[in-house]
């Protein structure tokens, strides 16, 4: 879909990663071995050097994902991943 994508295995590996090379969005599930979601989030938003970067969060539920700027609801269709991802990508933390 043109977006360079990179990975991690757990919330506390993906903290490392945006640390080290800041993306344009993250994109989060909530339950993760290390670190979760809300977590990683939390961590996100204090840090001021990321506290900008738009993050989406995948969640059974909804209420798990305080702090994200879009939660899209699982199981989800991977198009439906990418179109609230490319919003972000135009909106920003604007985008509710």
């Amino acid at each position: 879909m043109g977006h360079e994508v990179a990975d991690a295995g757990d919330g506390a590996a993906a903290l490392l990663a945006v640390g080290k090379s800041p993306p344009d969005l993250v994109v989060t599930d909530m339950m993760m071995p290390v670190m979760g979601g809300a977590e990683l989030i939390r961590q996100l938003r204090c840090d001021p050097a990321t506290a900008g970067i738009p993050i989406l969060a995948a969640s059974g539920d909804s209420h798990l994902a305080d702090g994200a700027d879009a939660v899209i609801a699982k199981p989800y269709a991977w198009r439906d991943l990418v179109a609230v991802a490319d919003a972000l990508l135009r909106e920003g933390r604007n985008l509710r």
